[in-house]
């Protein structure tokens, strides 16, 4: 049996574009699957996955809502593919929790899925924790399954030979890209010293999307979300030295066009972590 069960007869899409993203690994600020919150927000369920079969509810246990003192309700992990239309391009909107288990079946299921349904592009949407400044632009990286598919001058990236752990949405994405359908990726870069939601990244990767399609899509209140953010982020760093000099000193580099070297990122890292024993912007 399939890990997936289609909510209803299949819809009738011309060429879809699926765009990806899972919470947890690669989603650093929950900056991938905010975006896909709001271009998937009202799009009717298309597929559903067995939840049963893909996560370990000890791992990532239900929600549980208590009203006065009894047990309500609970709220499952649950991964869906929703279908959605901008500008008369349909796209498939495939997020939720990363699963834990069967990622081999789940990859051999989604490509028969988006086979029957005809798929024509993949999109995976990510973000990565990075020395990077919050003055500045949010940089994007990009992996592509053959050279000339990004767009909106997002070049592939890193350079060189990098070994890291995967998340289940690259490994969707190699497995669609297999199957023959083009596939890209295009993975936010967030300040390693922030933490909580990210907007700024959302909104880039929002970008991203509109870029690669040529299509408007809705924002919902990123950009409001953003501004906020920004002032709260700006109002922190001048209170702290520390995080005031750390982040001239990251403004410096991305002006000056050069990246730091691996060795380089590590010292400066552990370098400012020690500096914030009491905290630094959140």
């Amino acid at each position: 049996m399939p890990l997936y069960s289609l909510e209803g007869p299949l819809p009738d899409l011309v060429a879809p574009v699926v765009i990806a993203a899972f919470d947890g690994w690669v989603d650093a600020g929950s900056a991938a699957t905010t975006v896909l919150d709001v271009v998937g927000d009202g799009a009717p369920v298309v597929a559903r996955f067995d939840a049963d079969q893909l996560y370990d509810y000890r791992s990532r246990r239900p929600t549980l809502t208590i009203r006065n003192g009894r047990l309500d309700s609970l709220l499952w992990p649950e991964l869906t593919l929703r279908a959605a239309r901008f500008d008369d391009r349909d796209i498939l909107v495939l997020t939720g929790e990363e699963p834990d288990d069967r990622w081999h079946q789940l990859a051999a299921d989604t490509v028969e899925l988006l086979t029957s349904l005809g798929v024509s592009q993949w999109i995976s949407l990510g973000a990565i924790p990075a020395a990077v400044a919050h003055t500045r632009a949010v940089p994007i990286l990009g992996t592509a399954s053959r050279d000339g598919l990004l767009r909106g001058g997002v070049n592939p990236g890193p350079a060189g030979l990098l070994r890291v752990p995967s998340a289940a949405l690259s490994m969707l994405e190699i497995a669609v890209a297999e199957s023959g359908v083009p596939s890209v990726g295009y993975f936010a870069q967030i300040p390693h010293y922030v933490s909580g939601p990210y907007a700024l990244a959302a909104l880039e990767l929002l970008r991203s999307v509109e870029r690669h399609l040529d299509i408007v899509l809705p924002r919902g209140d990123l950009e409001a979300e953003g501004r906020q953010l920004r002032q709260r982020l700006d109002a922190a760093t001048a209170a702290d030295d520390t995080t005031r000099q750390y982040v001239e000193k990251l403004e410096a580099m991305i002006d000056e066009e050069r990246q730091p070297s691996g060795d380089d990122l590590i010292a400066e890292i552990e370098q400012f972590l020690r500096g914030q024993s009491d905290g630094g912007p959140s």
